[in-house]
């Protein structure tokens, strides 16, 4: 073993000796409690520091018992219903986990409620509409034959989702449901303050108070149906902060009225995935100030008793936004990220406003995955688990130094497990090694500073809400998976930003990627002469664009992409069929595809891309329908990509594509092993050149340094460091 720290170790009560020998196996310094765990006096008198886990909202489950109607609230909208006579009967939480949601009978419905003519897109006057408590049915009078209507109502929330979801994946049988208090009312903040005092009271043995999540969720809806157990789900949502006392008192601020309609947006609810209207960005920052506010306030608290306080930035994204600016605002001393990915771990590691930075690793000891199947179970293989996430992970940890890594659960379910007892201390080594290079000094980069231009700026650099898996046909989340183990400076840009002030002077290359109408492509902000005049303008002087999927699309206009003219290609969405389309020739032996025999694998490519005239290089092409093209514009570039999906082949692909759109292209590339499945990283000071094997293959690799050539031999899965 290569050394100690650096580590947290979930402990167990119970089992005081597998946590005290996996403690010294994986070099852990720390040892923590889980959700649903405890430790013990034995472990807690150990010698070793106790990170100690709190969820504040649902602390209180005897104080919410006596004070139902201060839980957390939300609105809900029903599926829409015909309507086959003058009126219509509706039942608002028909369809929803009756579990998680019921009707708060002190809530006033003409107040928050709103029942729509979806066929018309009209609000139906209060006076033909009533709702019947001991039915707990909305009575609709005066419909149209023919026409669809929905109710929007507020909904109490009666247990807590983290909570449910751990309750039910565990089968914890009878265990008590806990609820989330709304923290906004002033006697649930006493409460909670109340709590949280008396709690550091009784734990005086705990260094760090791990705060789970402060006050509110992410959204997630579930429904009544085992089939569709989620209606909708978004980390980055702020769906659930909706209640009675934040509704008046945004009013009473903002001088106008949040309605039922403003966050179910018609069934489609608030994604981070379509692009934020004014009054989502000012809930989203009137909550933000809040959460800062409260957030700080225990903080404080936990300071005061000479203790630090860590965030876990998972369940509890709203208000947090630890890119946002305002993260400092809490004084925290730690953030904490689960990751599955690369660029889940840049997420976490480059936010400057905390001094340390924690990776949860997966697998979570529990005895199923994430969609039932079997880890620590009959079964299972959650050595080959660990060993998948972490040659994901590894690569960003190549890039940027992170503090600590760490695991998460019922510790007592490793045991029979030898085979990932031993994959987490080589893990855990591996981790020390690379902590130990960044701290003698930064590992070189190329120079190229890439922005990620999207509707929501530095406010979700790296990251698109969620994990990669949730989503797994975002373009984004592919290109930052593969960027987080690349030498290349990253920032994201808001296109309301680049329309005002124009591309900063400290980038190289844009990125603009996305759906039609979606927030990463852009939507209707692409309408805006500005915004264009400045992508042009960028350009044209000598900067780069990089477009994947449908960049700058917009829904109208002779053009589907607003900047296809720096591009060089448009996408035929049927209105132009009777335009010919120019005949193309496919363009061999370019930078950016030198080597490459078969045209790129992307499982989520856009049809239909055509290439305007002849200055357009087409490098790929499926059929008429272009892949990958290059373009000179002015005194810049532009690449184009009808998709992208993260894998060794294509990040090569990408790393040479920015590599030949910041003029790099004149010269071998260094740092870049000629075998994609290997990625190296040379850490100038120290002195060392790592690389690493991304497959399950041995590999031999040559590698051009600024000293020469060298070449590495390295394991399946493994790293290999050489003094250069």
């Amino acid at each position: 073993m290569s050394g100690k720290g650096g580590f947290t170790l979930p402990g167990e009560a119970g089992q005081e000796k597998l946590t005290l020998e996996l403690c010294k196996k994986w070099g852990a310094d720390c040892i923590r409690d889980s959700d649903g765990t405890q430790l013990s006096d034995e472990i807690l008198k150990s010698g070793v520091p106790i990170y100690s886990t709190i969820c504040l909202v649902r602390s209180v489950n005897e104080w919410a018992k006596r004070n139902m109607d201060k839980l957390q609230r939300n609105f809900l909208i029903t599926a829409p219903e015909l309507a086959t006579g003058e009126s219509l009967e509706i039942q608002p939480l028909k369809g929803f986990f009756d579990g998680q949601f019921t009707l708060c009978p002190e809530d006033e419905p003409k107040e928050y409620w709103q029942v729509f003519d979806r066929t018309e897109s009209s609000e139906i006057p209060k006076e033909n509409w009533e709702y019947d408590a001991e039915s707990k049915t909305v009575l609709i009078r005066n419909t149209v034959f023919g026409h669809m209507y929905t109710v929007s109502f507020l909904a109490t929330r009666i247990w807590e989702e983290i909570s449910m979801y751990n309750h039910i994946t565990n089968d914890w049988g009878d265990r008590e449901h806990l609820m989330a208090v709304e923290p906004r009312y002033p006697e649930a903040q006493e409460a909670l303050l109340s709590f949280l005092k008396k709690w550091l009271d009784e734990h005086p043995a705990t260094s760090v108070v791990r705060f789970t999540s402060l006050f509110y969720n992410f959204c997630w809806i579930w429904g009544s149906e085992k089939r569709r157990r989620t209606i909708f789900s978004d980390w980055g949502s702020y769906d659930f902060t909706a209640n009675p006392v934040s509704l008046r008192e945004f009013e009473q601020e903002y001088g106008y009225k949040m309605t039922a309609e403003d966050f179910v947006n018609g069934g489609l609810y608030r994604p981070t995935h379509t692009p934020p209207c004014q009054k989502q960005l000012d809930w989203m920052e009137f909550t933000g100030r809040f959460v800062r506010e409260f957030g700080k306030k225990c903080v404080d608290l936990v300071h005061s008793y000479g203790k630090k306080a860590y965030v876990f930035y998972d369940d509890s994204w709203i208000g947090i936004e630890p890119w946002s600016g305002h993260f400092g605002e809490f004084g925290f001393d730690g953030l904490i990220k689960c990751v599955f990915n690369a660029f889940e771990a840049r997420l976490c590691a480059g936010v400057k406003e905390v001094p340390v930075h924690e990776l949860r690793l997966h697998p979570y000891l529990f005895p199923t995955g994430l969609t039932g199947e079997p880890t620590f179970a009959e079964g299972g293989h959650p050595e080959r688990d660990a060993k998948r996430y972490w040659t994901c992970v590894r690569r960003a940890l190549m890039r940027v130094k992170v503090d600590r890594i760490g695991l998460g659960g019922y510790l007592h379910l490793v045991e029979p497990f030898k085979e990932f007892q031993d994959e987490i201390e080589k893990t855990a080594d591996e981790f020390r090694m690379l902590k130990s290079l960044h701290e003698a000094g930064a590992p070189w980069e190329t120079g190229i500073r890439i922005g990620v231009l999207h509707s929501w700026g530095k406010k979700r650099t790296w990251n698109c809400s969620g994990h990669m898996h949730e989503h797994p046909e975002l373009y984004l989340n592919h290109l930052y998976e593969s960027l987080a183990g690349m030498p290349f400076s990253l920032s994201a840009l808001s296109l309301s930003d680049v329309a005002e002030s124009g591309v900063p002077d400290d980038i190289d290359v844009i990125i603009n990627t996305g759906r039609a109408g979606d927030a990463w492509s852009g939507g209707d902000m692409w309408q805006s002469p500005k915004l264009q005049s400045a992508i042009n303008a960028f350009v044209v002087r000598g900067g780069a664009l990089l477009g994947v999927g449908e960049p700058s699309a917009v829904t109208s206009g002779a053009n589907r992409f607003a900047l296809s003219g720096i591009l060089g290609v448009d996408e035929e969405r049927g209105q132009g069929i009777c335009l010919e389309k120019y005949d193309f020739e496919k363009t061999d032996g370019h930078f950016i595809t030198k080597g490459m025999k078969e045209a790129p694998a992307f499982g989520n490519a856009v049809a239909g891309v055509y290439a305007l005239d002849g200055k357009t290089k087409v490098l790929f092409s499926n059929g008429r329908d272009v892949s990958l093209s290059a373009r000179e514009f002015g005194n810049g570039r532009s690449v184009y990509l009808c998709g992208y999906t993260h894998s060794s082949e294509n990040a090569r692909l990408l790393y040479m594509a920015l590599l030949w759109l910041a003029k790099k292209d004149g010269s071998l590339p260094l740092y870049l092993p000629d075998d994609c499945a290997v990625e190296c990283a040379y850490f100038p000071v120290a002195k060392s050149l790592v690389a690493i094997n991304n497959s399950g293959e041995h590999k031999r690799a040559s590698i051009q340094t600024e000293s020469g050539g060298l070449t590495v031999e390295i394991a399946p899965y493994g790293i290999s460091v050489t003094d250069c």
